[in-house]
């Protein structure tokens, strides 16, 4: 009997959201609507800038897996975070919204809990400065076998492939799961991660089952701005590929099948988790084996419904969301 229906394995970060106008990110230095990390002094600095912080367990693909079990999978997330007040209240909160923290925080570790210092401005961009801290330095040895090999799916994020242990870490808990007869996908991220680790990025997406990512990161991953002949490119290499377009449609290639799924534009208020969720409700849809068309269309009800409010995990009940357009 399968432990978990989804294993998510990434960056560990709290989440630390404030809201900021243009100038004081001109101000500070901070490039608008980007990630860009930070070295410790930076992120001191920029966490002791921010006026009426409100902070929440964060990292990219732990939004994913959050999601989905708010959405009632059982899941579970491989991280790693220092045994320090903000790495506990990490723990903590995991586990309070239905997801198991695999690993227990580390004592004694050189580094702190990792933390991304968010600020919104008021047209929803949200402008990201992390630092990466203990997290950078999760490695095969904090991959429980046990656990990614009885996942039915495991959920990969690319901006781990920043540090070889973070590689070394992805391609072990790949393993574990497609030996336990799971499949094994991956979030790109990121295109400036893309472009630093390109040709490490195309040989994983060769041994992967499903891969996530945004129009700029697969021109990135196949060096085009063509983005039909990238994703030709992709289809070749992997299963089953999506792109999202930032409020146009979706495109999702299964073998000579593409789909495409429309979008309802909204107007954001907070674009912070918006793929992050959007592949928890994809990701969902392939979980209980619907058709392309209705997870695609799922992966954009829970995008909508998160850049409606603060923060990137849902505060509304998606699932019930799904039923009331009819997709369960």
């Amino acid at each position: 009997m399968t432990k978990y229906q989804a294993v998510g394995i990434g960056n560990a970060v709290v989440d630390v959201i404030s809201q900021c106008d243009d100038h004081f990110l001109t101000r500070m230095g901070i490039d608008k609507g980007v990630m860009q990390l930070v070295e410790q002094e930076r992120g001191e600095f920029l966490f002791d800038a921010m006026e009426s912080r409100r902070q929440m367990p964060g990292g990219s693909v732990a939004n994913t897996i959050a999601g989905l079990g708010a959405m009632g999978l059982k899941t579970g997330f491989i991280g790693r975070v220092q045994d320090d007040e903000l790495g506990r209240f990490y723990a903590a909160a995991m586990a309070e919204e239905g997801t198991d923290f695999v690993n227990a925080p580390v004592p004694g570790g050189e580094f702190p809990t990792s933390r991304s210092m968010i600020f919104v401005s008021p047209d929803g961009e949200r402008s990201m400065n992390t630092y990466l801290g203990i997290s950078a330095e999760l490695g095969p040895d904090d991959v429980d076998d046990a656990v990614a090999g009885e996942a039915e799916l495991l959920f990969l994020e690319g901006y781990l492939f920043d540090k070889p242990k973070g590689k070394e870490a992805f391609h072990a808990a790949a393993r574990a799961c497609r030996a336990g007869g799971g499949v094994a996908g991956i979030s790109l991220s990121d295109p400036f991660c893309v472009d630093r680790h390109r040709a490490d990025f195309r040989a994983l997406v060769k041994g992967l089952d499903i891969v996530l990512g945004n129009e700029h990161e697969w021109r990135s991953l196949y060096e085009t701005e063509d983005l039909g002949a990238a994703l030709e490119q992709a289809a070749q290499d992997s299963d089953l590929i999506v792109c999202t377009r930032s409020g146009h449609d979706v495109v999702i290639v299964k073998g000579a099948d593409t789909v495409t799924v429309p979008v309802n534009r909204v107007t954001p208020l907070d674009t912070t988790g918006a793929g992050d969720q959007f592949a928890a409700g994809f990701l969902y849809g392939v979980v209980t084996g619907k058709p392309l068309d209705v997870a695609g269309r799922m992966g954009c009800i829970a995008a909508a419904e998160v850049i409606g409010h603060y923060g990137a995990r849902p505060e509304a009940d998606v699932l019930e969301m799904f039923r009331a357009e009819g997709l369960v």
